[in-house]
């Protein structure tokens, strides 16, 4: 009887493609990272060249993420029809042309748009690859891949946001964006030649020559090949369908926790620039708190990564989440040096990310294949709508005379919010 090659993947010891599939995966994601913040970067520049108050500023800042809410849902159900593989390479085109026209913006209107051209791309792209990773890892190393593939975004982040530093001492704004975009068009032909499509997508899809390519990649793999696809079980719509009774529970109380945290999340990452350029420092120095602040992030979600080996993942997101809290209120108090502020953001960093990355680990253990890139897709999307009001809601609340401290504990809620949706979340009976 011939295996499921799926099981094959699941079961056997990871070699050194499936290693190399999930490195390519977590350069996806380091760009991801970089793409997102760029604005951040470039925020105080924007604000001083253009005279954007701090209500204005925060739309702006938030206009990736609802063109990431849109991708995540739309071109992450389109990862579950036509396959992971397409769809990445058709996000990477998206966000190459949305960093280079945002390079060349001229108001703040044309900038806008074309940050949420790059978000369609970036949602779309966080979506696929999520389960990309956790169906080319095995049982035993799936959390660990999904969360270190999730630490790619702030790694992406802090080594951009160095390089971007560096290039706001001698050039303006504009660099940012076209750094970004060149980082995103290198990647392009690595996903061509180097990632195949994911085993348990086309095992499931069955489009033409699926077994063919199955066997071809199983070979490269270093693993047996399959006489025949595996036997398809029939189930009821009821059983497998995104809204069904079975899993509209799930996917909600994961849509609410994504949602409510990452409005905590963006809020750091968002206004760090803008708060430190309002301290009387330079905007170079801004970006190197920002980049503490995924520091933090990278090995926060590393580490949660290593103890999910141990540990079991929902406990360890509920714990993070308890530290985000009291951190995002400490960040609050406000800090008279750069480096009592770079300390406190990385630590609100490692605790905010390591709760993000550990919220993708439960996407990918708690959806099936059939709804893993549909489902991720709908709560990234729809929790991206937290990430975009974020930033807008700290900004409102700045403009209409609230303090730091106020600001931080109202995003604090947030992660209360989510750390409630958690302790309910339940996985569905077999």
């Amino acid at each position: 009887m011939s295996r499921d090659p799926s099981d094959i993947i699941a079961k056997e010891k990871m070699g050194g493609f499936q290693i190399a599939a999930v490195v390519i995966c977590i350069l996806l994601n380091a760009v991801d990272g970089f793409d997102v913040l760029s604005i951040s970067f470039a925020s105080p520049g924007i604000a001083a060249d253009w005279g954007v108050d701090r209500a204005a500023l925060g739309l702006v800042l938030s206009m990736e993420l609802i063109g990431m809410a849109i991708g995540s849902v739309l071109i992450g159900r389109l990862a579950d029809k036509i396959g992971r593989r397409p769809v990445i390479i058709l996000c990477l085109l998206i966000m190459v042309a949305g960093m280079v026209a945002a390079a060349f913006a001229h108001d703040i209107t044309s900038l806008s748009g074309y940050r949420m051209l790059t978000g369609l791309g970036i949602g779309g792209m966080l979506a696929s690859v999520n389960a990309m990773v956790a169906e080319y890892s095995s049982d035993k190393h799936r959390h660990l891949c999904v969360t270190i593939m999730a630490a790619g975004f702030p790694i992406g982040a802090v080594a951009g946001g160095a390089v971007a530093s560096q290039l706001l001492n001698h050039y303006s704004w504009h660099a940012v964006f076209l750094l970004g975009a060149g980082f995103t068009l290198a990647l392009l032909p690595i996903v061509i030649f180097m990632l195949p499509e994911s085993i348990a997508f086309l095992a499931k899809a069955r489009p033409k020559r699926a077994l063919e390519r199955i066997n071809t990649t199983l070979k490269r793999m270093g693993h047996e090949t399959v006489a025949s696809l595996p036997e398809v079980v029939e189930q009821t719509g009821a059983r497998v369908g995104l809204f069904s009774k079975r899993w509209f529970g799930v996917i909600m109380l994961l849509t609410v926790a994504y949602f409510a945290h990452i409005m905590a999340f963006y809020y750091i990452l968002k206004w760090i620039p803008k708060i430190v350029v309002d301290m009387g420092y330079a905007p170079p120095l801004a970006g190197g708190v920002l980049v503490w602040a995924n520091v933090g992030g990278a090995v926060g979600a590393i580490l949660l990564g290593l103890l999910s080996q141990k540990i079991n993942v929902k406990g360890l997101v509920i714990g993070a989440l308890v530290l985000s809290i009291g951190m995002l209120t400490v960040f609050g108090l406000g800090y008279d040096t750069l480096l009592d502020l770079s300390l406190v953001a990385a630590a609100t960093g490692f605790c905010t990310n390591a709760a993000v990355v550990g919220l993708y680990a439960l996407m990918a253990s708690y959806l099936p294949t059939e709804l893993r890139a549909g489902g991720t897709g709908f709560v990234i999307g729809v929790g991206r709508g937290g990430a975009a009001l974020g930033p807008i809601v700290a900004g409102i609340m700045f403009t209409g005379g609230a303090g730091l401290l106020q600001v931080s504990i109202a995003m604090a809620g947030g992660s209360a919010l989510a750390l409630a949706a958690l302790i309910a979340l339940r996985k569905p009976k077999s």
